[in-house]
């Protein structure tokens, strides 16, 4: 099992207080404490605006950040959670991954998905097309990317995006691209698309629903002919670690305050755990065939989730 967490971007409120000036200063030395810990990748957010309560906060464009990151960062794998299709042509898409993943050399994935937040939409100007149209669009956009990522001249006619000899150069330094990473759950669409043109599958949610959601990814495959174990499953969840309870209690006071909510309801909704519980139950997602666990620590910047869970969880984990 891998292990991901995400630097500050501003989403989640973990940049108030700091000075716009500092801000990307904060992101890069998380950056560089991340490696440091040993992770094996980081990710940012797909979003314009703070959450869950849009504000006058600083939110950090998700695909800047991929290109400062490649420049600023020696190590780990650099990947989006997620990119949300309708925001971006994937004809474009596909051609600022290309070049990130040379700028990085070969450290990018790809993830994509299609999209959830309406007042995003409307505040930007963006359509907000019903599910199935939001659906036809991530599946002609992975069609698309790969065309894009393995052809000299690609050409694409769908309902959605047309392409008619698109070059893409600098070419992905990987081989034959960048990983494709299908982020959401759902059944009959997305883990379709998932089992058809994906690398990776993202899920959220507790051991039992990463079972369900493989089982359903299993079938997809078995339906269309394609080897379920060639697709990474991996587990997004946003956490905090404590070293014991009462740890764990100061750091839930955090995540409720950053969440709008109470500790105990985050604690009910989330992955709030102490390095004993989540030793043993990500142990279960490691049984289970999670190839990457990526968590968000709620408590970024005022305790140490970050560490602890480097330092004490994931050597038990990867032992």
């Amino acid at each position: 099992m891998r292990f991901g967490t995400f630097v500050p971007q501003g989403w989640k409120m973990d940049l108030v207080g700091i000075p716009v000036d500092r801000q990307w200063d904060r992101i890069t030395e998380t950056a560089s404490t991340i490696e440091e810990l040993g992770y094996d990748s980081i990710w940012v957010y797909d979003h314009f605006h703070t959450h869950p309560v849009p504000s006058q906060e600083s939110v950090f464009e998700a695909w800047t950040l991929m290109a400062a990151l490649a420049a600023t960062t020696n190590r780990v794998r650099l990947g989006q959670m997620c990119t949300c299709i309708p925001y971006r042509n994937p004809a474009l898409l596909a051609k600022i991954a290309a070049s990130v993943d040379a700028i990085c050399k070969g450290r990018l994935d790809v993830g994509i998905g299609a999209g959830w937040s309406v007042g995003e939409f409307k505040g930007y100007g963006y359509d907000y097309p019903s599910d199935g149209v939001r659906l036809d669009m991530l599946e002609e956009a992975a069609q698309v990317m790969k065309a894009m990522w393995t052809t000299d001249v690609a050409h694409f006619n769908g309902d959605r995006y047309r392409l008619d000899g698109a070059i893409t150069r600098p070419r992905s330094l990987q081989d034959p691209h960048p990983p494709l990473w299908i982020a959401g759950g759902g059944e009959r669409r997305t883990l379709r698309i998932a089992a058809e043109y994906g690398d990776f599958s993202n899920f959220s949610g507790d051991i039992d629903n990463f079972r369900h959601k493989s089982n359903v990814l299993a079938g997809h495959c078995e339906a269309i002919g394609r080897d379920y174990t060639e697709i990474g499953r991996s587990v997004h969840m946003m956490s905090v670690i404590g070293r014991d309870d009462a740890d764990l209690a100061r750091k839930l006071a955090v995540a409720g305050e950053r969440r709008n909510c109470s500790g105990e309801e985050f604690a009910e909704e989330h992955f709030a755990v102490t390095v004993d519980q989540a030793v043993d139950m990500l142990g279960d997602y490691r049984a289970e065939g999670c190839s990457d666990m990526i968590l968000y620590f709620y408590d970024m910047g005022r305790y140490d989730s970050l560490e602890l869970f480097a330092t004490d969880v994931m050597p038990q984990l990867r032992a």
